[in-house]
C-alpha cells in the first residue's frame, strides 16, 4: 500500500477556541494550491518522534486556501495533543497527508440531524457549514462539559436560524441530559443522522439506530469500541519480501513491523481512520477496529494492522 505524497503546510494563526481546545490554521508552505476536500474530511499532520495524528477539518470545503482543525489537549493521551498545544509557533512547517473522508456528508439529503459530544464538533463544523451553502436544514444537538469548554458556541449561534437549530446540553447542569435516544426517535423519516463523540455516546447512538435505514447513519468514533489485539503468539508473513516476523505478546502487528523498520502508513493507531488498512492472502484476523464494515469483516481480505491481530497461527500480508 503506498502513502499519499505529503504537502508541506505552514502554521497561520493558533486560536483559542474554548478551555483546552485549540485550533490551528494551516496554508500552503510552498504557494501551492491545497489539495480539496470534502466535508467531514481529516489530515494526518506528521508530528515529532514519529508520531502521525488524524484531525479533523473544521472549515467549509469552499474555504480551499487553509486547512483549520481544532485540538483538545488530552492529559491522558499518547503526545500529540500534549505536543500540539505546547510546542508548535506561527509560521512553523509540518507536513500532512493530504485530506481523506471516512465520515461523508450526504449533500442531499431533505434533512439532518446531528449529535456531537466534545471535541466530536469538529467534522460536523465543516458538514453544517456545507449544509448552510447549500441552504439544506439542519439540527444540531451538541453536549459538552461546560459552556466555558464548548468550541465553536459562538459561531454556531451564529448559523442558527432559516431551518437551522442549535441545541446545547452542559454536563455541568444538573438539568440537562441528552436523550439520545428521544432524539433519534423523533427524527423525521428519512432523516441522516450524525454522531461523532465519545464511545459511550456512540454505542447510545447506534443502538438508538438499530431500526433505522443503514444507509441513513453515520458516526465517527474517537478510538475503537474494543481493545487492540496485544496477545500476540502467530507469526505475520511479509508476501513480497518472505519476511516472517513474530509478534510477542504486548504487540501489536503495527507495533512489530515498526520494530523491524517495515515502512507502512498508519496515523490514528486506535482502528477509526482506515489508512493502515491491509490486504490479507491468508489466515484470519483477529478484527477489532471500528473502520471496516461487518461484511468487510467478514470476507476477512483486509485488516486494520494497528489494532487487530490474528486468530490463525499465521497471517500473510500484502506487504
Amino acid at each position: 500500500m503506498n502513502m499519499p505524497a505529503p504537502i508541506d503546510l505552514r502554521l497561520r494563526q493558533i486560536r483559542l477556541e474554548a478551555e483546552g481546545i485549540a485550533s490551528y490554521e494551516f496554508v500552503s508552505a510552498n504557494d501551492c494550491a491545497l489539495p480539496a476536500f470534502t466535508a467531514g474530511a481529516h489530515i494526518d499532520l506528521h508530528l515529532p518522534h514519529g508520531m502521525v495524528r488524524s484531525y479533523s477539518l473544521v472549515n467549509a470545503p469552499s474555504d480551499g486556501g487553509r486547512y483549520v482543525v481544532a485540538v483538545q489537549r488530552d492529559a491522558e493521551g499518547q503526545g500529540g495533543s500534549a505536543w500540539m498545544h505546547a510546542t508548535p509557533r506561527v509560521g512553523d512547517r509540518l507536513r500532512a497527508t493530504p485530506p481523506s473522508n471516512d465520515f461523508a456528508l450526504m449533500e442531499d439529503a431533505a434533512h439532518s440531524v446531528f449529535i456531537a459530544g466534545g471535541i466530536g464538533i469538529t467534522p460536523i463544523m465543516s458538514m453544517l457549514r456545507r449544509l448552510r451553502e447549500l441552504g439544506r436544514p439542519w439540527r444540531l444537538h451538541y453536549a459538552s462539559r461546560s459552556p466555558r469548554e464548548t468550541a465553536y458556541a459562538d459561531a454556531l449561534r451564529a448559523m442558527a436560524g432559516d431551518g437551522r437549530e442549535v441545541d446545547f446540553c452542559f454536563g455541568s447542569s444538573r438539568t440537562d441530559r441528552l436523550d439520545i435516544a428521544a432524539i433519534v426517535r423523533e427524527a423525521p423519516k428519512g432523516t441522516h443522522l450524525y454522531c461523532c463523540g465519545p464511545a459511550r455516546m456512540i454505542d447510545a447512538f447506534l443502538a438508538a439506530c438499530g431500526s433505522r435505514p443503514a444507509a441513513t447513519v453515520h458516526f465517527e468514533r474517537f478510538a475503537a469500541a474494543s481493545e487492540a489485539a496485544t496477545e500476540g503468539g502467530y507469526d505475520v508473513v511479509l508476501e513480497r519480501s518472505g519476511q516472517r516476523l513474530a509478534v510477542a505478546p504486548g504487540k501489536t502487528i503495527l507495533d512489530t513491523l515498526l520494530d523491524h523498520a517495515v515502512d507502512v502508513p498508519y496515523a490514528c493507531t486506535a482502528g477509526v481512520c482506515g489508512t493502515c488498512r491491509t490486504k490479507v492472502i491468508a489466515g484470519e484476523p483477529d478484527h477489532r477496529d471500528d473502520f471496516l464494515s461487518a461484511e468487510e469483516k467478514q470476507a476477512n481480505d483486509n485488516i486494520m494492522i494497528c489494532c487487530s491481530g490474528a486468530r490463525s497461527k499465521t497471517l500473510v500480508l500484502d506487504l
